[in-house]
C-alpha cells in the first residue's frame, strides 16, 4: 500500500543540561536492570550467610551462578547508560564536538603513526639485537673450537708435549677467557687439566653420544642456584686427536664474558631461562633481577639448543637480552666511514630525522592551536543562533542576530532574521491546520459510525474486530453481512492510501457490498461485479485489497475469495497449538484501470472452501498488523502473527485479540504507527453453546 508521510511537528529547543537528571533511586528502583540488580544482591548476601553456616547443596550452587550473571548484565546495562549520558552532556556543545573532531582527526592518528613506528624500531632492534649476540655468541664458540683444535694437532704431533701444550693453549686463551679450562683426555688414563673449571669438573672420559665427530661444539646447561627455573651457560669444544685421545675446552659464560659480548655487540645476556622449566609451568620474568629497564622496550628473546654431558639429547633455553637504543646504533653505524660536513653519514641521516620530527611535533602543535581558534569562531555564531532560537522559543519573534560576517555563517544568520519576519504567517498556517485537524475528527467520527458497533451475536460463532487507523481517518474497512439464520458474510478492505480519499473509497465500497451481498451468494461472483462497478469511479492510483468470505453453518463450510488482500489465517480446533495454516487463494487487487485488467481479474480469482469444525479459528487482517515496525524497522510478520494465534487459538476471540494487540504494542516499542490495523478473529463454537445465543 502506499504510504503517506506524518505531517511534521516542530519540537520545542531544549538543552540537554535542562533536562530533568535521572537519580540513582530512579534507576534502581524503576528500572528493570536496577530491580534485576537489587534481587540478584540480595540472592547472593543470602547465600553467603548460608555458605557460612553450612555447605551449600547443587541447586543454591546454581541459583548463585545464576544471581552472578544477572548482577554483571544489569551492570553493564548501567555501565551502557552511563556512557550515553556521557556522550550527551560532553558533546551537547558544537565547540566540544569540533574540538574533539579535530583531536580524532589529526591528534589521533599521529599519535597512531608515532606508535606505530615506535613498535616497528622496536621489532627491528628486537631481531638486530638478537641477531648480533648470536654472532658474538658463536664468535666464542669458534674461539674454543679453534683453540682445541690448535692443542689437538699439536698433541696429535707431539704426543709427549701433552702436558706443555695444554698449558700453552690455556696462557694464550685466558686473556680473553679468564675462566677459560683446557683438559686432554687420553684414551687410556692420566687426564691432563688445567684451568678453574667452575662450572663443569674436569673430564675424566669422552661420553659416547658423541659417536664418530671429530669434533664437537656445543653449549651446556647448569642449574643456577638462584633460581630452579634459571640455567648457567657454559660453552665446550671438544677434538679428538689422531691416534686417540680428545681435547676439552670449557668457556663458561660469565659476567667478564658477558661484558665482553656487550662489548662487541652492544647487546647484555641478563636471564638465561631452562626450557624444561618453561613447559612445566614456570614462567620466566623478563625483567628479571639482572635486568634494567622497560619490560617492553630495549628487550629481546633468542634460544639455544642446550647439550647434556652425562647423557645423549637436547633442549632449548630462552636467553632474555637488554640493549640500550644508541649503543646498539652506534655498533650497527660504526662501519659507516663516509663523511659528510665533517660527520659520519649515518649520524648526518640520524640528525636529519630527528630535525624533521621536531617540526612536525611544532606544525602539530601549530594546527591544534589554529584548530581550537577556528572552533571558537564558529561555535560562537552558533552559541547567537542558538540564543536567538531561545527567544523565538519564549515568544520573541523581534530579536534579530547580528551579521557581522559574509561567510556561510552569516548567510545562515540572514537566513534567521528572514525566519523570524515570517513566524506571522506560519503562526496563521498552524490555526488553519488545527481547524482541519477539527474537521478530520469529525470525520473519522462518521466513519467509524460506519462500521459494525458492537460484537456480532451470530448463533455458533465466537466474533471480535477491532479497527485502528494510522491517521484520524483512514482506507481499512471490514463488514458483517446477516444473510439468513445460518448464514453471514465477512468482509475486509484496505483501500490504498490514507486520508479522506481512502476513507471516501471505504465508505462507497460498503455500500456496494450491502447491496450486492443480497444478490450474490458466491463470494467470486460478488467480487467481480464489485470489481466491475468499483473500477469505473477509481483514480489510476488507487486500489483496494479485500476477502470476503460467507459462513454457512448449517453446512458447516466457509466460502471465500481473496482479492490481493493478505492472507487467511486459519487454525483447525484440533490443532490448537500446532502449526497453523496460511491460505492465499489467487486474486487480483479490486479497481485497477489498465487495459484488460478485468479479464485478469476474472482469469487470476479463485473460490476456496473450507469445512468448519468446532475450535476453528480464522484471522481475517490487514497489512497494518503483520506490517507494523520497531524502532529498528522490523515487521511484525505474518509468521509471528500466526504463532501467536497457534500458541493461544484456545482463548476466547476477545481475549485473543487483547493478547494480539499487547504483543503488537510490545513489539513496536512506542514506534508510530505507519498504517492502519483492522483484523477480524472468528471462532466457531458448540452447537451447544450456539443454541442458547440470540441471533441479531
Amino acid at each position: 500500500m502506499a504510504r503517506a508521510r506524518p505531517p511534521e511537528v516542530p519540537l520545542p529547543v531544549r538543552r540537554t543540561e535542562d533536562a530533568p537528571r535521572v537519580t540513582v533511586r530512579d534507576l534502581l528502583l524503576h528500572t528493570w536492570a536496577g530491580r534485576l540488580f537489587l534481587i540478584a544482591l540480595g540472592v547472593k548476601l543470602l547465600i553467603a550467610v548460608w555458605r557460612a553456616a553450612a555447605p551449600l547443596p547443587p541447586l543454591l550452587v546454581v541459583l548463585s551462578g545464576a544471581a552472578t550473571l544477572a548482577i554483571v548484565v544489569s551492570l553493564v546495562w548501567f555501565g551502557w547508560r552511563l556512557f550515553i549520558l556521557v556522550k550527551r552532556r560532553l558533546l551537547w556543545r558544537v565547540r566540544r564536538k569540533l574540538i574533539l573532531s579535530y583531536i580524532f582527526i589529526g591528534v589521533v592518528p599521529s599519535l597512531l603513526i608515532l606508535v606505530f613506528f615506535l613498535f616497528a624500531g622496536n621489532l627491528v632492534f628486537m631481531n638486530v639485537s638478537a641477531y648480533l649476540f648470536k654472532d658474538g655468541y658463536d664468535q666464542i664458540m669458534d674461539d674454543a673450537r679453534l683453540s682445541a683444535q690448535a692443542a689437538a694437532t699439536e698433541i696429535a704431533r707431539v704426543p709427549a708435549s701433552a702436558q706443555e701444550t695444554v698449558q700453552r693453549v690455556y696462557r694464550i686463551r685466558q686473556r680473553d677467557y679468564p675462566t677459560l679450562s683446557v683438559a686432554y683426555v687420553p684414551r687410556d688414563s692420566g687426564v691432563i687439566a688445567v684451568g678453574p673449571w667452575k662450572r663443569m669438573a674436569a673430564p675424566s672420559a669422552i661420553p659416547s653420544w658423541l659417536g664418530g665427530d671429530e669434533v664437537f661444539v656445543g653449549t651446556f646447561g647448569v642449574r643456577s642456584p638462584e633460581s630452579a627455573a634459571e640455567e648457567d651457560l657454559l660453552v665446550r669444544a671438544i677434538v679428538k686427536v689422531a691416534g686417540g685421545g680428545a681435547v676439552v675446552v670449557d668457556i663458561p659464560i660469565e659476567d667478564q664474558v658477558i661484558a665482553r659480548l656487550r662489548q662487541q655487540t652492544g647487546v647484555n645476556l641478563e636471564n638465561v631461562f631452562d626450557g624444561r622449566a618453561i613447559r612445566n609451568g614456570g614462567a620466566p620474568a623478563v625483567n628479571g633481577t639482572k635486568g634494567r629497564g622497560s619490560v617492553f622496550f630495549e628487550k629481546s628473546l633468542t634460544q639455544l639448543d642446550i647439550y647434556r654431558w652425562d647423557a645423549a639429547g637436547l633442549h632449548r633455553d630462552t636467553l632474555a637480552l637488554g640493549y640500550r637504543l644508541r649503543e646498539l646504533y652506534s655498533q650497527l653505524s660504526s662501519a659507516q666511514s663516509m663523511l659528510v660536513g665533517g660527520m659520519r653519514l649515518a649520524d648526518a641521516l640520524m640528525f636529519f630525522l630527528v630535525a624533521i620530527g621536531v617540526m612536525f611535533l611544532i606544525i602539530e602543535a601549530v594546527a591544534l592551536v589554529m584548530g581550537l581558534a577556528l572552533a571558537r569562531s564558529i561555535t560562537s555564531a552558533v552559541h547567537e543562533l542558538f540564543m536567538g532560537t531561545e527567544r523565538v522559543r519564549q515568544g520573541d519573534f523581534t530579536h534579530r542576530i547580528a551579521v557581522r560576517s559574509r561567510d556561510q555563517l552569516g548567510e545562515l544568520a540572514d537566513s534567521f532574521n528572514q525566519m523570524t519576519g515570517s513566524i506571522e504567517n506560519l503562526l496563521q498556517t498552524a490555526a488553519e491546520k488545527k481547524r482541519l485537524e477539527e474537521e478530520l475528527r469529525i470525520a473519522r467520527q462518521i466513519q467509524m459510525s460506519l462500521l459494525p458497533r458492537g460484537p456480532l451475536n451470530f448463533p455458533g460463532l465466537g466474533v471480535t474486530a477491532l479497527c485502528v487507523p494510522a491517521r484520524e481517518v483512514g482506507g481499512d474497512y471490514y463488514d458483517f453481512f446477516v444473510l439468513g439464520p445460518e448464514r453471514v458474510a465477512v468482509l475486509i478492505a484496505d483501500v490504498s492510501g490514507k486520508g479522506t480519499s481512502a476513507a471516501l473509497y471505504m465508505a462507497e465500497l460498503k455500500g456496494l457490498v450491502l447491496s450486492l451481498s443480497q444478490i450474490y451468494q458466491s463470494p467470486r461472483q460478488l467480487l467481480l461485479e464489485v470489481n466491475r462497478i468499483i473500477s469505473e469511479n477509481l483514480d489510476t492510483r488507487s486500489f483496494i485489497t479485500m476477502t470476503y468470505g460467507v459462513i454457512d453453518l448449517s453446512a458447516r463450510v466457509l466460502t471465500f475469495a481473496r482479492a490481493g488482500h493478505t492472507p487467511l489465517l486459519y487454525l483447525p480446533g484440533d490443532c490448537v497449538g500446532g502449526d497453523i495454516r496460511v491460505l492465499t487463494p489467487s486474486g487480483l487487487v479490486v479497481g485497477l484501470r489498465i487495459p484488460g485488467a478485468q479479464e485478469k481479474f476474472a482469469d487470476l480469482l479463485e473460490e476456496a472452501r473450507i469445512e468448519l469444525h468446532t475450535g476453528d479459528v480464522f484471522v481475517f487482517y490487514t497489512d497494518g498488523i503483520s506490517e507494523a515496525m520497531n524502532p529498528a524497522s522490523d515487521l511484525f510478520g505474518d509468521s509471528r502473527l500466526g504463532s501467536l494465534v497457534a500458541e493461544h487459538g484456545h482463548l476466547e476471540t476477545g481475549e485473543l485479540r487483547e493478547r494480539i494487540l499487547r504483543e503488537i504494542e510490545s513489539f513496536v516499542d512506542g514506534a508510530d504507527q505507519h498504517d492502519d490495523m483492522t483484523m477480524i478473529l472468528i471462532k466457531v463454537e458448540e452447537a451447544v453453546a450456539a443454541a442458547e445465543r440470540v441471533a441479531v
